[in-house]
C-alpha cells in the first residue's frame, strides 16, 4: 500500500509542475490609470520610417547647384543664359508645371472624315516590309509665361510621349507678356506687348495684341500652348499648310521666342 501511494504522488507530480509552467507563460495584463498612461507612453520609443532619398543624381554643375539650393528660381537660369541639359532641373523650380499633348495624328473615321489622336503613325518600305514609328508633341508651362515644346519618336508610343515630354521641359523659355493693344491698355500681362512672327516649315504665323474679353482666337490646339503660356487674349493670322498640327505649334512657339528679339 505505500508503494502504490508513493507511485501516485511520484505520477501526480510531473502534473503539477507542467500546470506550473503553463501558468507561468500566461501574459498577465495590468491595468494603466489614466493619470500613468502619459508616463508609459512616454517610455515606448518612437521609430522614424526611412524617408526616401530623391533618385535623382545630377551629372552637370547647373544641376548639383539646384539640388544643393543654391539656384532657387528658375528665372536666375534664364537671365544667366545657361542651358538645362537636365530635365529634373525644370522638375525642380517649377512644381507646378501643366502638360498638354497635342493631337497631331489621324485615322479614317465614319463618312470619310479624321479622328484626330494623338500620336502619328508613319510606315517605312524596307526589304523584309513595312516598318512603323510613332511621334509626339508636348507642350508644357505654369500659366506665367513659362513655356515649352518637345516632340519626340520611337517605336512604341509610350516611349515617343516620353521623349517628347523630357523635350518640352529642356526646351522651355520665358515668355513677354503685357498689353500692347491701343482698345485696352490696362497695363496687365493678359496678352502681348506688341505684334510678333513665327515660322516652321511652310506654316507662318502672326501674333497680334488684343483687348480684355476677347480670349483666344485660334485653333483648339494653339489655345492648349497659349493658355500654358499664361496669355489670355490675342489675335492671330496663318498662312500656308496649318493641316500639318506639328509646323503649327511650333510656328506659334517661335513666334512667342521671338519677342525678345525684338527688345535688342
Amino acid at each position: 500500500m505505500e508503494k502504490s501511494e508513493e507511485k501516485n504522488k511520484t505520477e501526480s507530480e510531473p502534473n503539477n509542475t507542467t500546470s506550473e509552467e503553463s501558468m507561468e507563460k500566461v501574459p498577465v495584463v495590468v491595468m494603466v490609470t489614466p493619470e500613468e498612461a502619459p508616463e508609459v507612453i512616454a517610455q515606448v520609443p518612437v521609430v522614424e520610417e526611412p524617408q526616401p532619398e530623391s533618385s535623382w543624381k545630377p551629372k552637370t554643375i547647373l544641376g548639383k547647384r539646384v539640388l544643393e539650393g543654391k539656384i532657387k528660381n528658375i528665372d536666375e537660369i534664364f537671365s544667366s543664359g545657361s542651358k538645362i541639359v537636365e530635365y529634373q532641373i525644370v522638375d525642380h523650380l517649377v512644381p507646378a508645371l501643366q502638360s498638354e499633348l497635342i493631337l497631331i495624328g489621324g485615322r479614317g473615321g465614319k463618312g470619310g472624315g479624321i479622328q484626330r489622336i494623338p500620336i502619328r503613325i508613319t510606315a517605312k518600305m524596307h526589304g523584309s516590309g513595312r516598318r512603323f514609328s510613332t511621334s509626339a508633341l508636348f507642350v508644357v508651362g505654369d500659366g506665367n509665361g513659362i513655356l515649352g515644346v518637345g516632340r519626340g519618336a520611337s517605336v512604341e508610343p509610350r516611349t515617343s510621349m516620353e521623349k517628347s515630354l523630357r523635350k518640352a521641359k529642356l526646351s522651355v523659355i520665358k515668355i513677354k507678356r503685357g498689353c500692347g493693344d491701343w482698345e485696352c491698355g490696362c497695363g496687365t500681362e493678359h496678352s502681348i506687348a506688341f505684334k510678333t512672327k513665327g515660322h516652321s516649315g511652310s506654316v507662318r504665323v502672326e501674333l497680334m495684341p488684343a483687348p480684355k474679353g476677347v480670349g483666344l482666337v485660334a485653333d483648339n490646339e494653339t489655345k492648349k500652348l497659349l493658355r500654358l503660356a499664361g496669355i489670355k487674349d490675342v489675335w492671330i493670322k496663318t498662312f500656308g499648310n496649318t493641316s500639318n498640327r506639328v509646323n503649327l505649334i511650333l510656328a506659334v512657339f517661335d513666334a512667342l521666342k521671338n519677342l525678345y528679339v525684338y527688345e535688342k
